[in-house]
This record gives C-alpha cells, sequence and structure tokens, in this order.
C-alpha cells in the first residue's frame, strides 16, 4: 500500500472535528500520486459526501470539461479540497474546521510533492495566501517555496454567475506553460555542473 492511500484510510477515521459525526463518506482526494499538478478545492458537497470522491457534482463536471481543454484527465493531476467532510447544507468552512484538517493537506502536499498547485476559490486561496482577494489574484502566479501557486475561481462559482465561466475557462489555459516552466526550472536545478577543463 502506498504512502497516499495509507494516509486516505487514516482520514477515514479521522474525529478531529465536529463534521465527522455528520458525515456520509471522508473525501480525501484522488488522481495520480506522482502528479505535477495539484487542484485544491473548497469542501465536499452533497455528491462528494455519497460517493467520497471530489468533485463528482455539477462542478465537477465543469472542471473534467477544463482538464479536457488543457489535454489533461482526472488521473493526470490529483483533486483534493482544504476540508475532508462535507460541511451541513454546504455552508462554508468554519475556521475550526479548516485548522483540524490542515494536517491532511500538508501530507498529502509532501507525499505528492507537486510542481504546480491551483487553489480553486477564496477559501483555497486563503491557505496560502492570506487576505488576498480571489478577483484580483485569479489568473496569476507566483512561486513559494519551490512551487508555482496558481489561483482560480472555484468552477462552481460559473454555474451560479454564468459570466465567470469565460474567466475560468481563459485562466485554465494559463496552466500548460506554467507546468513546462516547472519543468524547465526542475531540469535546470538537476542538471550537472559542467567541469571546467581549463
Amino acid at each position: 500500500m502506498s504512502a497516499l492511500s495509507e494516509l486516505n484510510r487514516e482520514m477515514e477515521q479521522c474525529e478531529d472535528c465536529e463534521l465527522s459525526g455528520q458525515r456520509n463518506r471522508v473525501v480525501p482526494g484522488e488522481g495520480s500520486e506522482t502528479a505535477n499538478l495539484l487542484f485544491i478545492g473548497e469542501a465536499p458537497g452533497l455528491h462528494e459526501d455519497q460517493q467520497g470522491r471530489p468533485f463528482v457534482g455539477p462542478a465537477g463536471h465543469f472542471l473534467d470539461e477544463l482538464l479536457q481543454s488543457i489535454g489533461l484527465r482526472r488521473e493526470d493531476v490529483y483533486i483534493a479540497n482544504i476540508i475532508k467532510c462535507r460541511p451541513p447544507s454546504n455552508r462554508d468552512p468554519l475556521p475550526i474546521e479548516v485548522k483540524a484538517c490542515r494536517r491532511w493537506l500538508n501530507r498529502q502536499m509532501e507525499l505528492i510533492n507537486p510542481k504546480v498547485i491551483v487553489t480553486l476559490g477564496r477559501y483555497s486561496l486563503a491557505q496560502f495566501f492570506p487576505g488576498d482577494a480571489i478577483g484580483k489574484a485569479h489568473g496569476k502566479a507566483r512561486t513559494k517555496d519551490g512551487i508555482i501557486y496558481f489561483s482560480m475561481y472555484h468552477p462552481a462559482a460559473a454555474l451560479h454567475q454564468g459570466n465567470l465561466r469565460k474567466v475560468i475557462t481563459e485562466d485554465m489555459l494559463k496552466i500548460p506553460p506554467l507546468l513546462a516552466k516547472a519543468g524547465e526550472v526542475v531540469a535546470e536545478e538537476q542538471k550537472p555542473e559542467q567541469l571546467s577543463l581549463f
């Protein structure tokens, strides 16, 4: 069993906050365990709570379309959420819930070791860049601790505000160049030093 699979099993036993008593299923995340690209959303919704899989409802179908638009599938990336259990009535996650779940996300990031992390929505953005507004941060990349972070609106936002669909689609198209750039940086770091002959 891989370290990530073992971590997922540990999450299923988690009782660190009150959401554990109300969930049907824990939703750890899914995808490639060696993904270069990690998407981090907010929290599981109704469909996710029932299936134990992230982004399987309407927002997830849009995310699948977005991945397809840049030549990727779910199997090529890793998809997770800030919190791993559904808040009642899909309310916003509480700070105590986010704090309780942070250790799981941190460990996922360590094990997957992605080159690019895409934050989906304001709660995911706030985990890495507190105080930033998604309206200003979306579509922009920055590097922190050797990882490229790229912020996007949550796919669910397009379901509520149709005008955001185009914005989200355009932001998604900026990801392949970021992956290429991240690959170049890694290759540069791994290149052996050239020996001087003189």
